[in-house]
């Protein structure tokens, strides 16, 4: 999948931009705050319906702008087009478009336009609680299995219903909390068994593009730690009703799964240095583009290098940009702060690059 061009209008920094793409790779420079991220954002935003640094819609809007647009024209593999469309006003629900037909829900979109973001955030893979380890596992599955995301979705209503009632004064009602218990435990079980097959296939591309960036002496692994190991879901829901009714939400289900990283099988996040770390989960969002590219119809992601370099050796950096710039890559945009280091490793790589600089959200 490829993106050739770009309309914005007021989104965050970015007032107005008219953009067209290198079919390769794309690279954007500037000092911190001026707009690069956010470019690199709205692309985002056009795959996954969202922000990837905003939970909040409203908060993308230019301040004193009442609306916001994107519009993205992409070229598939077939050499077909595809054109994405998003319109979103203040205190009114966003619009998306594919080839100018709304959708009636927006997480038929997911998936329609591959893509994978490494930024300096993805440290909190390592750093941060679990929920944040399970959005990883969901956001690749997600996006070439769709009824995934349907017990996803499934999964988090039963629970949203069941906390209601765990929230109640009195004794939950039997039939309706068994219900939802349930419904907790069919979609749960389905989700755990698509995330341990996921991670069967992955966990061996991970190990071996981690030893292509940091050497083959360090040992990487991933264990996923879900309560679906210690038998079956509902009962282990069901048994601990009286202790979440005491707490006010659900202790046990597929929610509080974690994935445990390591480095020399201990955890990475007390072993690892910086660089270390920054290697593992670049070498997590590089396997997952590897990952995504082999699922379903093959597509290609979209890759994104948000200010990834700082804190890695110079090694390190051209072993990164030598493999991303492999035909087995497709589109890639890199945003950085220094043009000449940038155009130093990529005349390197022999490949059509374009670069951007960037200045209070204009474009040049």
């Amino acid at each position: 999948m490829i993106l050739k061009d770009i309309s914005i209008l007021n989104y965050k920094n970015i007032v107005e931009a008219n953009l067209s793409f290198s079919p390769k790779i794309n690279c954007f420079v500037g000092h911190n705050g001026e707009g690069k991220t956010n470019l690199l954002d709205a692309v985002y935003y056009l795959s996954f319906c969202r922000s990837s640094s905003n939970s909040t819609d409203s908060q993308i809007i230019c301040h004193d702008a009442d609306f916001m647009m994107l519009q993205g024209n992409y070229e598939t593999e077939n050499e077909g087009t595809e054109k994405i469309y998003c319109g979103l006003k203040r205190h009114h629900k966003k619009v998306f478009k594919h080839n100018n037909k709304e959708y009636s829900k927006l997480s038929e979109h997911i998936g329609k336009i591959r893509l994978v973001m490494v930024s300096p955030n993805d440290t909190e893979l390592i750093e941060g609680v679990s929920e944040q380890r399970r959005h990883f596992m969901d956001m690749v599955i997600s996006q070439y299995d769709s009824e995934y995301l349907y017990q996803i979705i499934r999964y988090r209503k039963a629970l949203q219903q069941r906390n209601v009632l765990l929230r109640a004064e009195n004794d939950p009602d039997e039939d309706f909390i068994s219900l939802y218990e349930k419904e907790m435990a069919v979609a749960g079980e389905f989700v755990y068994e698509r995330r341990k097959a996921f991670l069967e296939e992955f966990i061996p591309i991970f190990q071996r593009i981690y030893g292509l960036l940091a050497g083959e002496s360090e040992e990487v692994n991933l264990e996923y730690r879900s309560v679906c190991q210690n038998g079956p879901l509902e009962e282990q829901i069901r048994a601990s009703r009286s202790k979440d009714h005491i707490m006010g939400f659900s202790l046990c289900g597929v929610h509080r799964d974690d994935l445990e990283m390591s480095l020399h099988g201990f955890p990475i996040k007390r072993e690892g240095s910086q660089g270390q770390n920054k290697s593992f989960v670049i070498s997590l969002k590089l396997s997952q583009f590897d990952f995504l590219k082999n699922k379903g119809d093959k597509c290609v992601p979209i890759l994104l290098l948000d200010d990834i370099f700082d804190k890695l050796d110079t090694r390190r950096v051209e072993q990164i940009v030598k493999m991303v710039s492999e035909d087995d890559f497709g589109q890639i945009f890199i945003t950085d702060t220094s043009r000449n280091f940038l155009n130093s490793v990529l005349q390197q790589t022999g490949k059509d690059f374009r670069f951007f600089t960037v200045d209070g959200g204009r474009f040049k």
